[in-house]
């Protein structure tokens, strides 16, 4: 029973961990943001939610400055504030947002949303488990290997989500008659956009696929889509 201690600890950690992540999150978000009111944006969700047959798509502004959109695990999208100050200089078209706001509705749809919660708080379990058992073997080291280990393992997992929904969000744009090439140029300003984050590189990229990448593989869904309607 003692050698398996430590995986019942991270579990309980585990479920400690979401339960607590999701209320500090919702807190967070709900504390610190508000409805989109922008007309020109409204009009872009609009077309977003005709064309998945929905009355409407809400939209929130969530009050902080890097350059990011959100999908809360209650389903709610959010922009930050210093991603609709870009749209508001002209840095970013609205098409380019509802680029944005359709990726974050494909991490809804497709249920990455509440399983990145609970994928957080299963790596952090995972971690401590890790540590523990490494650092019997390897004093001074396990935890820096278990941090390692956990930290590729998140990034794998999350460079899958963003395919996915890079995938969805192509295929509702070009249904609700946007396109997928505010998608593609987007993708080419991500790095400047963020570039006023004090030079070293937002977590978000670092789990992200390749701008380069993300581009191809909307592309060759384009390919295939031309040769089915040929």
């Amino acid at each position: 029973m003692i050698k398996f201690t430590p995986i019942l600890l991270a579990l309980l950690y585990a479920l400690a961990m979401y339960r607590f992540s999701v209320w500090r999150t919702t807190r967070e978000l709900d504390a610190n943001s508000a409805e989109l009111a922008d007309p020109r944006l409204r009009a872009m969700c609009d077309r977003l939610a005709s064309a998945l047959d929905l009355p409407r798509v809400r939209v929130h502004i969530y009050e902080i400055d890097p350059v990011n959109g959100l999908a809360a695990p209650d389903g709610r999208i959010f922009i930050t504030r210093g991603f609709y100050r870009k749209f508001q200089t002209g840095e970013v078209s609205a098409e380019e947002m509802a680029s944005v706001i359709a990726h974050e509705l494909g991490h809804v749809a497709l249920g990455h949303a509440r399983r990145r919660m609970i994928d957080f708080s299963g790596q952090n379990a995972l971690r401590t488990a890790l540590a523990m058992i490494l650092s019997r073997f390897l004093p001074g080291i396990g935890v820096w290997i278990a941090n390692g280990l956990t930290t590729l393992l998140a990034a794998k997992l999350s460079r899958g989500d963003e395919y996915e929904a890079d995938e969805y969000a192509a295929a509702l744009l070009t249904k609700a008659g946007i396109g997928t090439e505010p998608q593609k140029s987007l993708f080419r300003k991500l790095e400047a956009l963020t570039s006023s984050m004090g030079g070293a590189m937002p977590a978000w990229l670092m789990s992200h696929p390749k701008t380069a990448d993300r581009i191809a593989a909307i592309e060759k869904l384009e390919d295939r889509w031309q040769r089915a309607l040929t």
